[in-house]
Order: structure tokens, then C-alpha cells, then sequence
């Protein structure tokens, strides 16, 4: 372990720095400029430095490796038991410093540029996804006020509204009709779209040979192999499956004492946290 420790709090233009001197007795503070750090850090000794895994954790850990530094990215929700007073830049990077120097830390890996690829992708499908349910969701709204009601399901959407713009018997007026064959036009722009980021995510699986296991497991497709891929690398971070469960927060609630050991269930919450992963 390296001699000098220290924490990082990184934000978009101004990082805070928290360490101790050689003689470790008064706290070393220093406040950074995004354009600075690279430079303050290349010609800084050798260092274990702590970030919190958040935006632009990633990039920082890759550039500040580079230099020779030891970056460790913990996970936020463990940092944030560590902070002491009220909640200000030096005591985030107080919180990380010492989150970082404890040996069961909560720890993060560090993606690389072809992990973070791959999430790119995914994070773009599922705003396309989510702009697709909104509108299929207004649709039905709107209509609904008119008398016309379309059943739940996008498919169902798909195929009842053009032969509702095409029913001339119903209240429709010239506007509406109007307005409603434009929502239909982006309702297939934004298929085409989902479609085109589905094609790119299998093509990105099958040169990716990690999704190409995931893909011998029943049930798991082309979206659910790459985003695994993308997200454990190459799995040095994890000595288990368990360990890997964790870190995703997939973990059964204890009601333990002694040695008799309960395992609740997983709450539907975290589930959820695991189908958007």
C-alpha cells in the first residue's frame, strides 16, 4: 500500500483534496481546478487515491492510473456513512480518505473506454424507450377524452390508430386527426430508432467474446449479455458470483442473531435497480 493516501471529491470544474503531511498530524487541504489536476498529480509522489464512483469517476481513475497513481473508486452509498458534520466539498474528500484507508471497503471497478461504450448505447435505447412509452401513453390519454379508447400495449397502439385516422365516422375533428397522424409518425421514428441501437447492441455482442458466454445462459439475449459484459469487465473486482450481487445491490435482507442466520427476501426495488442494469 502506498504511503500516501489521499481523497479526491471530483465534480465538473473544482476537485477538493484531502491527505495528511509526512509528520500526519494537521489534515492537508487543497482545492483544484479541473485543468489543474492532471498536471498537480503528475508531479505528486505516488499516491493512493480514493474517488467516490459517480460522473466522470471513471475517466479520472483511468488518467490518474496512467500516471502510476493506485485509484480505488468506492461505491457512494458507502462513502456517505463516513462523512462527519455538515456536508461540504473537504468533507466529502475527509469521508473518502478515510473510506479508502479501511480494508472491507466497498469498492468499484474502473471501466474502460469499451465498457463505457457499450453503457453509451444502452443509457441511448433506454431514453429512445422511454420516450416511446411516454408518447404511446399520451396517445391513449388524449384519445381517451375524445371516446376512443385503445387497450393497453404499444402493439395495440400500433395498429388501432391508423385505423382510427382512417374512421371517418368518429368525433375526430381536422385538427385532431391531424395532430394524432404526426404522433403516429413519431411513434415509428422512434421504433426505427430502437431498432437501429437493438442492431448495434447484437453487433457489439457478438464481437464481444464475454457476451458471447452470457448468451449460452437460457433466457439472457443480445441487451441483457452486453450490459453484464459492460458492467463486471473482466471480473477481477470480484472474488464471487456473491460478491458480484452485491455490488449491484442484489443481496437478501438478514434478520439474524447468533447463530441463526434468516434471509429475508430481495425487495422488489433492488430488482428493479438489476432489469435496468
Amino acid at each position: 500500500m502506498n504511503n500516501s493516501v489521499i481523497g479526491l471529491d471530483i465534480a465538473k470544474n473544482i476537485f477538493h483534496m484531502y491527505t495528511f503531511g509526512e509528520k500526519k498530524s494537521k489534515p492537508v487541504k487543497k482545492k483544484l481546478k479541473r485543468a489543474e489536476l492532471l498536471i498537480f498529480f503528475a508531479n505528486y509522489p505516488v499516491s493512493l487515491i480514493g474517488i467516490e464512483a459517480c460522473g466522470g469517476a471513471h475517466h479520472w481513475a483511468r488518467e490518474l492510473t496512467k500516471q502510476g497513481h493506485e485509484v480505488i473508486l468506492l461505491n457512494a452509498r458507502y462513502v456517505k456513512g463516513f462523512v462527519v458534520g455538515n456536508k461540504n466539498d473537504f468533507n466529502d474528500a475527509a469521508a473518502i480518505f478515510d473510506a479508502v484507508t479501511l480494508p472491507n471497503k466497498r469498492t468499484v471497478s474502473i471501466k474502460t473506454i469499451e465498457q463505457q461504450d457499450i453503457q453509451l448505447v444502452h443509457r441511448i435505447r433506454e431514453g429512445l424507450v422511454g420516450k416511446r412509452t411516454a408518447l404511446v401513453n399520451q396517445v391513449r390519454g388524449l384519445l381517451s377524452e375524445r371516446g376512443i379508447v385503445i387497450p393497453k400495449g404499444i402493439k395495440k397502439v400500433r395498429v388501432e390508430l391508423p385505423l382510427i385516422l382512417e374512421d371517418s365516422d368518429n368525433d375526430l375533428t381536422d385538427l385532431s386527426r391531424e395532430m394524432f397522424a404526426e404522433q403516429y409518425e413519431k411513434l415509428v421514428a422512434l421504433d426505427e430508432e430502437i431498432k437501429q441501437q437493438d442492431r448495434r447492441i447484437s453487433r457489439l455482442c457478438n464481437s464481444n467474446q464475454l457476451s458471447q458466454r452470457f448468451l449460452d445462459v437460457p433466457g439472457i439475449g443480445a441487451i441483457t449479455a452486453t450490459i453484464i459484459a459492460s458492467d463486471i469487465g473482466a471480473g477481477k473486482s470480484y472474488q464471487s458470483s456473491r460478491d458480484y450481487a452485491a455490488s449491484l445491490g442484489i443481496v437478501p435482507r438478514q434478520h439474524s442473531s447468533g447463530d441463526n442466520q434468516v434471509y429475508l427476501g430481495i425487495s422488489s426495488e433492488v430488482t428493479a435497480i438489476f432489469v435496468r442494469c
